[in-house]
């Protein structure tokens, strides 16, 4: 194993370019050699078009997926294709660096911690697209948090995306690939890892998050992850540090989830309208994941 860096981003139909090219411009800034590997999943033929030519760039690899297998299958395999350099870095395709010193902040910290957690952020103003305004509300309110916050409970607040690792880890440690489709990778590999007292180090070093859904996208794929929540909970009992698993559960406890479900069944239509609306509210999406996961425990 060389002390080095392989960053890993699996593409699914965005264009990578960009991202890829100012981590190139800041290799210099990590103390060692640097690959970058982009595995496409599956993207729709002009993503492809688009992304191919880094092929012939130098530190890139880049290979493309006959079909797709899936946001944890496919960092599996993008670990395992690595050249066993110390470091791993994981960001998603659709993330852009804030600064030129994205990876000099890395470099500089990284004897903290054999797990390092970036951050996201989001634009200060909402998106042009009025169907991607839940999207970019809900990632500026609940997802763009400060080191200090995230650090309150760092392995409950691990995100894999902007996420720098010993390699060790992700060997020791796959992702899950009996989680199908969006959700929760994460939090089974952050469970697991506070099991094993691994320490996690959150740091305010983001990227942007630029993949904004429209709003009815973001709901259905927020329905699969509250599936895979429920999934991960009937198969190993790991998510009851998740508030809305432990509001389920206690609510189970005392009998009320019949009646909750019940209730929460006949608004769903109208808590769903107004996530749709140009004025969400993220009390009333709280209340929408509530009535899914009643209907899967």
């Amino acid at each position: 194993m060389t002390p080095g860096l392989s960053v890993l981003i699996p593409v699914f139909n965005w264009d990578v370019n960009e991202l890829v090219d100012a981590l190139l411009a800041q290799r210099a800034d990590w103390p060692g050699p640097i690959e970058i590997i982009l595995f496409d999943d599956g993207s729709r033929e002009e993503t492809r078009a688009a992304n191919r030519p880094l092929a012939c760039r130098p530190g890139v690899r880049y290979h493309e997926l006959p079909h797709n297998v899936g946001r944890a299958a496919i960092r599996n395999q993008l670990v395992a294709a690595s050249e066993r350099q110390e470091w791993l870095l994981l960001l998603d395709n659709d993330s852009l660096l804030p600064d030129a010193h994205f990876l000099a902040r890395y470099a500089a910290a990284r004897h903290l911690a054999p797990l390092l957690i970036g951050g996201t952020c989001y634009t200060q103003a909402p998106p042009a697209h009025p169907a991607s305004y839940f999207r970019w509300y809900y990632g500026r309110n609940r997802e763009a948090r400060p080191a200090t916050v995230r650090q309150q409970a760092p392995h409950a607040q691990l995100a894999i995306n902007n996420a720098l690792m010993h390699a060790a880890i992700l060997t020791q440690f796959p992702f899950d690939e009996e989680l199908k489709g969006y959700g929760h990778e994460d939090t089974k590999l952050g469970l697991e890892l506070a099991r094993a007292q691994v320490p996690i180090v959150h740091l305010d070093n983001p990227v942007l998050h630029m993949g904004l859904e429209p709003a009815d996208i973001f709901l259905d794929k927020s329905r699969q992850a509250v599936r895979n929540l429920a999934y991960l909970y009937r198969t190993t009992g790991l998510g009851t540090d998740t508030q809305l698993l432990q509001t389920a559960l206690r609510l189970q406890r005392f009998g009320l989830a019949p009646a909750t479900r019940s209730t929460l069944r006949v608004l769903s239509p109208s808590l769903r309208s107004s996530l749709l609306s140009d004025r969400p509210s993220l009390r009333k999406f709280d209340l929408l994941k509530l009535y899914w996961i009643l209907g899967e425990l």
